[in-house]
Order: C-alpha cells, then structure tokens, then sequence
C-alpha cells in the first residue's frame, strides 16, 4: 500500500476494487457500488485534491537515467540466460549472416584481383593474331590454318601505332635433368615478350636480341616446370635437355597461376630462332602479338593488320580470313565486368542470409514478449512505462545482435 500510494503521487492512477473499508480508507477518493448502480462517492480530507486543492504533478522524467539503462541490461540479461538455447540460435542466424557478408566480398574482392593480375599478365592494347581463321562455314576454328611466317611479323611490327611486337611459334617438348623429365609446353619468342607480356624473370635474367640472333641455346622456366625437375633448388645456370638438346637455364619465368584451361607456369621460353630451327624445325609460327599505343589506337591498328595480312597471304574479297584478330582490351573489360557481377550477386546472397537472420531475431523476441504478458503486466502495474518495457526488449536483441555480428565478423575473416 506504500509502494502504491508513492507511485499515485509521481502521477501514477491507482483504481483498487475491494469490499473491505480499511483497505478503502487509504484511498483518496471512494466510489461506492451497489447492484451496479453508484450510491456514494466522497474525497477525504487528507487529499490534496479536497477543498479544489489542485492535483499532483507528475514527477518530470530524467533525460537519461544511467541505472535505470542497468537495470533494463540486467533484466535483459537474465531474460538471455534463461533461455540460453534460444538466445544461442538467434545468435546464430545473425552470425551466419555477417559472416557470409564477410567472406562473399572477400571472395569477390579476391577473384577481381586474382583476375587483374592475370590480365596484367597477357599485356596492355595488345592484340593477338592466331593462324587459324575465326570460323568457316559457320564453324568456330573450322581447321583453315594460315602460314604465318616471321616475315609477316616483322610487317606488322611496321603498322604505324604499333609500339612493340613479338612472334611465337610453340609446341610440345620433353625436358630432362639428372634422373627427372617432364612434359611441358616450350614457346619460342623475342625479347620483346618480357615487357609486353609483364614477364620479367622472378630470378635471373632474359635472354638478349643479340642470343636470339645468335641461336643460342638458353632456357627460362616456369615455376612448375622447375618444381618438377629442381625441387628447391636454384636451377639457374644448370644445364637441362630439351628434346635431347642441351639448353643453359638462365632465369626463372614470374608466377602466373592455373586458369581454366591449363596450368600458365607449366612452360618454358627460349629464343624463337632457336626453337624453330633447333628443337620444332618449322618455319611458321603460332600467333603473334602486337602492342598499341594506346586503347584508342587497337581499332585502327586491327583494321591495318588485318589489310596487310589479307594482302600478304593474297585472299581475294569473297575468302574469309585465315587468321584470327583478337582484342585482348576487349576481354579484358568483358571478364571484368563478369567478375564485378559475379561479386554483386555473392554480396546479394550474404545480404539475404543477414536479414534473414535478422528476421529470425525478431521473431524470438516476439515470441518472448508473447510468452512474458505475466511479467510485463507485473512490471507496468508497478509504474513501469511503455517505453521502460521497450528498452528492455530492445538492449535484448541488441545485445544478441551484437553478440551475433562479433562473432559473425570473427569467423567472416577466418574463412576469407
């Protein structure tokens, strides 16, 4: 009855039903009820409401009152302890969620740099020429095969925006070291290969114009390659056998990694006079390369190439092409842009997953508000305003939200 009567005087309105006239007595005013119907009603005289005295003024509301944020924590707290299995579920979905945020992007951001990397590795404005034609008869690689030759290369290298070239005749070689052998992929190219294709040795050096011409027998190899015949150790400077022709390992080519296709460290370079007089004995070439001043000048320079290879292998008007132009800026921006896609739809997904864990949160807490009628009507029967009630549910599901997004971001960066 205390308790009661210091709340009615913070402007809390207490009404009590009761047949007992002592309990009565405590009140301010009495309303007296008989077979429905109201035959009395009397203030006494120790309220200040009697003799038109005005009514208690309701205590102002702090603006912010630290102890009771405490208490509304420890009540949410205690809430979370009791339903300890349900609290770890909800946790759970957001954890799931933001840790799916985390690595989705992280796996994004990875494949968009993994990709970069490997286009710095195919050059800049370069446009590639192959010995095949695009199609024939509607077939894709139909099997028209061109004679490029190194004449034709050196025509091109004359296009005028043409900054550098580099021909490439290639195949399939066996090399040998002490009692290890492997099958790899030998491409025969200029010097001019290091810098338009970002190939700079990661130990050693290139080989020179000056070997090229000379034909000399002087090897780079890719990373697999020296795994497979060197282990760990250095093999610059040592001597291996290239379809049984002994070549001098004079650099170590740069990482390039694995694509879908095939492994680009699973090679080795020598200087192309070499590989097609003394190991591929040919005297035409796979592709070559053309590099252009700038992204303007590719059209431009694939229109002139295509006019002077058409003129060179004398292809009358109504023939197709046998030779392929590509546009590796073209590719560039195309795999790019599938990558930046690619990422956007990852990042939608964990998205999803987040507000779905968000959405189970606010599912348990509506079932707790459910399941705790009992309490809250206790809490507001005792003076306990709406918005104190709202506290406690909110620092609940912030708490588990932050609980959940903690360890959510944890292990996020644990898998990226």
């Amino acid at each position: 009855l205390g308790l009661i009567k210091t709340l009615n005087r913070e402007g809390i309105t207490v009404i009590m039903v009761t047949h007992e006239p002592d309990i009565a007595a405590h009140a301010r005013r009495i309303i007296r009820i008989k077979d429905g119907l109201v035959v009395a009603d009397e203030r006494l005289d120790e309220s200040p409401t009697a003799k038109g005295a005005p009514p208690p003024a309701a205590a102002p509301a702090a603006a912010f009152d630290l102890a009771a944020v405490g208490e509304y924590g420890a009540s949410a707290m205690r809430a979370m302890a009791a339903n300890k299995a349900r609290s770890a579920l909800s946790m759970l979905g957001i954890l799931i969620g933001v840790a799916s945020v985390i690595a989705m992007l992280a796996i994004g951001a990875g494949a968009q740099k993994a990709i970069e990397a490997r286009l710095a590795s195919l050059g800049s404005n370069l446009v590639m020429i192959f010995a095949h034609a695009p199609h024939t008869h509607g077939v894709m690689g139909g099997g028209v095969y061109s004679r490029l030759t190194l004449a034709d290369a050196k025509a091109v290298a004359g296009i005028p925006g043409v900054v550098l070239t580099y021909p490439e005749a290639e195949g399939n070689v066996q090399i040998v070291h002490g009692d290890q052998n492997a099958v790899t992929e030998m491409q025969g190219v200029t010097p001019a290969y290091e810098e338009i294709r970002s190939a700079k040795p990661y130990y050693g050096r290139f080989f020179t114009e000056a070997e090229d011409q000379a034909e000399a027998r002087v090897v780079l190899l890719g990373q697999t390659v020296v795994g497979e015949l060197f282990g760990d150790d250095n093999p610059v400077g040592q001597t291996v056998e290239i379809n049984h022709t002994a070549f001098k390992v004079i650099g170590i080519l740069p990482l390039k990694g694995s694509s879908g296709y095939g492994d680009q460290d699973d090679m080795i370079v020598v200087p192309i006079d070499t590989a097609m007089k003394k190991v591929l004995g040919t005297t035409y070439l796979h592709e070559m390369a053309a590099e252009a001043a700038s992204p303007a000048t590719i059209a431009p320079l694939m229109q002139a190439a295509r006019a002077l290879l058409r003129r060179r292998h004398r292809l009358p008007a109504y023939k197709d092409d046998d030779f392929t132009l590509r546009d590796m800026a073209e590719m560039q921006a195309t795999l790019q842009g599938t990558t930046q896609t690619v990422s956007l739809l990852l990042a939608i997904t964990a998205a999803i997953s987040l507000f779905v864990g968000g959405v189970g949160i606010m599912n348990i807490l509506l079932v707790s508000v459910n399941e705790r009628t009992r309490e809250i009507g206790l809490r507001k029967a005792v003076g306990a305003s709406r918005g104190a009630v709202m506290a406690q549910f909110l620092i609940e599901s912030l708490s588990l939200s932050a609980a959940g997004g903690l360890l959510g971001v944890l292990l996020g960066v644990g898998v990226s």
